[in-house]
């Protein structure tokens, strides 16, 4: 564990590149790797207090990019980022993304909201997202189909809508201070 927060860089991010001269953060290695710190703390008590500064930093490093572009150009980083994918293997998608936001319960910040708009426009009319091209390597069944709804993006794309607002409502809450339940808070 030390060393892997050892690696992380200035800007917050991770790269496995970084012994090869990188010096930015990488989304894909960010992603990884914050996926894998969140399994750590659930699996081992002391790992919250060793965490929590580097998976801050890890946190605002993809909120600076808006989970899917430059910061230094505003434009979108890599046009894979704002496909969905299902399995993602190692690749970075901003449903990915957002995805492990949700399942660590973070707090809404507003630079996903682009990102869940992204999300809601790529919803088809029945409610569903499609599936897009698979990532190239073996493969020993076929999940979904390319182009075709997906039962695994819907789930996700249905969770991450739930957890956004469940989140933006307890934002709006605090902001009022009244809790979601509609007493008052203390």
């Amino acid at each position: 564990m030390t060393h892997l927060l050892g690696q992380q860089m200035e800007d917050g991010g991770w790269n496995c590149e970084r012994p090869h001269g990188a010096t930015h953060g990488s989304f894909h290695t960010t992603l990884s790797v914050l996926e894998a710190l969140h399994e750590y703390v659930n699996w081992r008590p002391t790992g919250p207090a060793q965490c929590e500064t580097a998976v801050d930093r890890a946190h605002e490093f993809l909120w600076l990019h808006r989970l899917y572009r430059s910061h230094r150009t505003g434009q979108v980083a890599d046009p894979a980022f704002v496909r969905i994918y299902f399995p993602p293997r190692w690749h970075y998608d901003f449903l990915r993304a957002l995805d492990y936001f949700q399942a660590v319960n973070a707090p809404a910040d507003e630079r996903m909201t682009e990102a869940v708009q992204l999300l809601l426009s790529k919803q088809t009319p029945d409610g569903r997202w499609k599936q897009s091209t698979r990532w190239s390597g073996r493969v020993f069944f076929e999940m979904e189909r390319a182009g075709q709804p997906g039962r695994w993006n819907t789930l996700r794309g249905l969770r991450v809508l739930r957890w956004w607002r469940r989140s933006e409502i307890r934002t709006r809450a605090r902001a009022k201070n009244v809790s979601p339940s509609g007493g008052m808070s203390e």
